[in-house]
This record gives C-alpha cells, sequence and structure tokens, in this order.
C-alpha cells in the first residue's frame, strides 16, 4: 500500500527525560480520542478532539504520538483529513504489525489521549498553487487524507471550475474510507450553496477488477484516464494538481506533469502542481 505519510527514517523518537522537558511545551499537548474505525486488516482512521487554539489549513499535516513499552515517545506525521472548519480532527493511518508508531496507534480506544502537535505544516494547500481552472488531486492508498480535507473545503470550490479527485489502491475495499468522506461531503452545511457537483472522482485498482483497472500513472500516459473520464489532456496554462502518495508515484507524476509544461510550486513560489515531499525520500 502506498501512502502519504510514511513511518520509514521520518519517525522520531523522544527520550522521557527530553519530553519531560517539552510538558510545558502547548505543542506537545495531549488529546482526547473521540473514535477509531477499522477499515480493514491494515487501514484505519480515528478521530481526535480538536483543541479551541488549534488553526490549520486543509491539506496540511501534523505531528502525532504515543509512548512505546519502553516508555519512548514515538512522533509521526499525518495529514489532517477534516477540513479546516471541523470541529474534530480526523487521520487516516495504515497498520503495520510491528511498526513503533501505527501498531500502537491501532489499538487506540475513545478516552484515550495522544500527543498532537500545534505546528501544522505542508505544501498540499491553495496557497502553493497558481490561479487556474481545473484542480486534479492525485492520490494512491492513504495519501488520500490530505484530499480529504481539501474536497470538504469551501475554498477549493470557489477557486477551481472542475477538480478531479483519483485514487488509486490495490483492493476494492481500501476505498471505503474515500467514499465516506465523499458522502460526508454532500452533508457538509459550508458546501450547501456551493457546486460541489465541480468534482469528479475517479478511483482505480491494481489487484482486483473493476470499473478503472491499473495504476494512474499509466492510464494517464496511455490516455485512457482522460477517456474514461470524459475530459480533456492536461493544459499547463489552466490546470493545476496536487499528488500525494509514495515516493515513486511522486516521481513518477512530477515528471508526467512537467512534461505538460507544468511547474512544480511552493508556498513561497506558488506554481502548476505541488507534491507533499515531507515524508519520502
Amino acid at each position: 500500500m502506498t501512502f502519504c505519510f510514511y513511518f520509514r527514517k521520518e519517525i522520531m523518537k523522544t527520550s522521557l527525560k527530553s519530553v519531560a522537558k517539552s510538558n510545558l511545551d502547548p505543542s506537545d499537548e495531549t488529546v482526547e480520542v473521540i473514535s477509531i474505525t477499522h477499515w480493514t486488516d491494515s487501514l484505519f482512521s480515528f478521530q481526535l478532539k480538536r483543541p479551541k487554539s488549534f488553526r490549520f489549513k486543509s491539506g496540511e499535516f501534523v505531528l502525532i504520538g504515543l509512548r512505546d513499552t519502553t516508555e519512548t515517545l514515538i512522533l509521526r506525521a499525518y495529514s489532517i483529513a477534516s477540513p479546516s472548519w471541523d470541529d474534530a480532527l480526523l487521520f487516516y493511518s495504515i497498520s503495520v504489525k510491528d511498526g513503533p508508531l501505527t501498531s500502537i496507534l491501532s489499538k487506540i480506544n475513545p478516552g484515550d489521549r495522544v500527543i498532537l502537535k500545534r505546528k501544522p505544516t505542508g505544501t498540499l494547500v491553495l496557497d502553493a498553487l497558481r490561479r487556474g481552472k481545473r484542480l486534479f488531486l492525485f492520490a494512491t492508498g492513504t495519501g488520500i487524507a490530505p484530499f480529504a480535507s481539501i474536497i470538504r473545503d469551501p475554498m477549493i470550490y470557489e477557486n477551481f471550475d472542475h477538480i478531479i479527485l483519483t485514487h488509486t489502491c490495490r483492493m476494492k475495499r481500501d476505498l471505503a474510507f474515500g467514499e465516506l468522506v465523499l458522502e460526508l461531503r454532500k452533508k457538509d452545511i459550508l458546501l450547501r450553496d456551493l457546486d460541489i457537483k465541480k468534482l469528479k472522482y475517479f478511483p482505480t485498482l491494481t489487484r482486483e477488477k473493476f470499473v478503472n483497472t491499473g495504476r494512474i500513472t499509466s492510464l494517464i500516459s496511455s490516455g485512457q484516464f482522460f477517456r474514461d473520464a470524459g475530459i480533456g489532456d492536461f493544459s499547463y496554462a489552466t490546470d493545476k494538481a496536487m499528488v500525494c502518495g509514495s515516493m515513486e508515484f511522486n516521481k513518477e507524476m512530477a515528471s508526467i506533469l512537467k512534461g505538460k509544461g507544468m511547474k512544480e510550486g511552493s508556498i513561497s513560489s506558488p506554481g502548476d502542481f505541488v507534491l507533499e515531499r515531507a515524508f519520502v525520500g
């Protein structure tokens, strides 16, 4: 399973001694778990109570932590899957049997508390893109998390005429979280007066027969993606894109987009597409 927030070398461990020293730091505040949902044996989502002073932009990530059996605090970056206006903080994760954090995090229960760092950041924000007409959101696996936040933000519908969300997974059951978010979007009060039909959803599977089968990069390169989605090819003049997946996927998508004349952007220098680089490489 490919996903945007990795737990390889990016996992940071802090000894109890240093944690004790940081207890007065508001960025180490503990927050209550509201709920946890297990979508498959290896995929789960969870909600945390949002501190009143916690602010973020839809698409950003934040560090979350728990202590392991040796009383070491393990921190990992998680994209926030709820929109910036929501009262709760939603996260989506893969669970690895021997994963230092996910093996513990997948066993949390309502009422438990986890560490929430108070400095969200990330490149998958509208501020990093120039103005355009179409916005493509390319996700693999749990890389859909930041886009789950973005597609429930009114700003996306106010800034673009068309939004195309692609989600590539192995099996159909892996699409369940994204499908739920699409349904939640229909009930969002803040989106009531906006044309949410601007969003086109294009799921693909790589290990199971489906209406769309194959890696999205292959479908783009062959032109099948555009034909099946009923849309035109990329245009650097009007199209913008966000990409969240494995390092290989991000590199491949960057190559495709650059080949169409699109330039990578950042918050300091907005461009035509952005990648979530914080957790790969």
